[in-house]
């Protein structure tokens, strides 16, 4: 315990329930002294120890994007063939962005303020991304399984946005088209979909 009394315990309940409210309210709906009480802490400690709003928020989004970037790269794709290794992370990445909705709203919410924090985010592994894409690429590429001119960034942005997407209009699809996007059993469908759609697409 620290001389203000937080324990990395207390840091941990703070972070986590500023996630729920910044996923849920978006950073200007959420409250600093709503997240104070639901962690039996003060607004003064938490902006002792996260300096502002600002801050506790670039926290909770840097936890977002380093929980997905770790279990991209400690998937172990790197000692797969490449194909397996491009199949593996996509479904990966498809699954976290089900089983972690907040990240979806959290950078939803970003982008409709035009990303004002994002690029501040620190120790998230994003900087990793691109090389770790090329990478595989160029072993796919280099085996016969990939197509030339696969572009790491477009790459990287197709396994994204259909990732998001199905998290994201979850609930827009379901009112309009009457289909349930939230069910294992519908995610498993579009998983092995979306998986299909990229292997081709890269496929030599």
């Amino acid at each position: 315990m620290d001389k203000d009394g937080v324990t990395e315990r207390n840091r941990h309940d703070i972070i986590a329930v500023a996630t729920v409210q910044f996923a849920d309210k978006g950073f200007a709906g959420a409250r600093i002294d709503e997240i104070a009480a639901a962690t039996a802490t003060s607004k003064r400690m938490i902006y002792y120890h996260f300096g502002s709003k600002e801050g506790l928020y670039r926290v909770v989004l840097t936890e977002a994007y380093r929980g997905i970037r770790s279990a991209e790269l400690d998937a172990g794709a790197e000692t797969m063939a490449p194909m397996a290794a491009l199949e593996r992370l996509v479904a990966l990445t498809f699954d976290y962005h089900f089983s972690h909705p907040e990240l979806v709203r959290l950078v939803t919410d970003e982008n409709m303020r035009h990303g004002p924090h994002v690029g501040a985010v620190a120790e998230a592994r994003n900087e990793l991304v691109l090389p770790r894409t090329q990478a595989l690429i160029d072993r796919g590429v280099a085996d016969g399984s990939f197509r030339a001119g696969i572009d790491p960034i477009d790459l990287h942005m197709t396994i994204s946005a259909l990732a998001f997407h199905f998290v994201a209009n979850r609930y827009s699809f379901g009112s309009i088209f009457g289909v349930d996007m939230t069910s294992d059993t519908a995610a498993a469908l579009r998983r092995e979909q979306v998986v299909t759609i990229v292997r081709d697409y890269c496929r030599s």
